[in-house]
């Protein structure tokens, strides 16, 4: 698929809007159906479909290794800071009230970087399995490009 004018013609259109469709879900996950675990999946698949079509070496380049284990970590620590941040302002692990003087406000803003955590974090997990999987039988393993 590496060398097929079409797909890659169709790819470079269609990668921008997947991704713009992922941050959409993401921002839109209050009001609608949608949210981090979707949103992370949504962009990471923008970037399996990359991989298909220019190769694992060219995504591994535009979304390196490094960059995938560090998603894993920082939405954790997204995830969890929320929680301890609630702790810190006086209410319990992920009281989203405390976040904001107007609860209601508090408990946007606490849903809001909660899935963030979360949307970084899946796109982190579906990209390294995606990596890992796809780099199985090559003499380089799974870290090589």
């Amino acid at each position: 698929m590496v060398n097929d004018l079409v797909l890659r013609v169709v790819g470079k259109l269609l990668i921008p809007f997947i991704l713009l469709f992922a941050l959409y879900v993401q921002f839109h996950g209050d009001f609608g159906p949608g949210g981090g675990f979707q949103a992370g999946v949504i962009f990471a698949a923008g970037i399996v479909f990359y991989a298909l079509i220019f190769g694992l070496v060219n995504a591994r380049k535009v979304v390196p290794d490094w960059f995938v284990e560090s998603m894993l970590a920082c939405g954790v620590l997204i995830y969890a800071g929320v929680g301890f941040a609630g702790i810190v302002l006086g209410g319990n692990y992920l009281d989203y009230f405390v976040l904001d003087s107007d609860p209601l406000h508090g408990q946007h803003r606490g849903i809001f970087w909660v899935e963030v955590g979360v949307a970084i974090t899946v796109c982190g997990v579906m990209l390294k399995i995606f990596y890992m999987f796809a780099s199985r039988g090559h003499a380089d393993g799974p870290g090589g490009v």
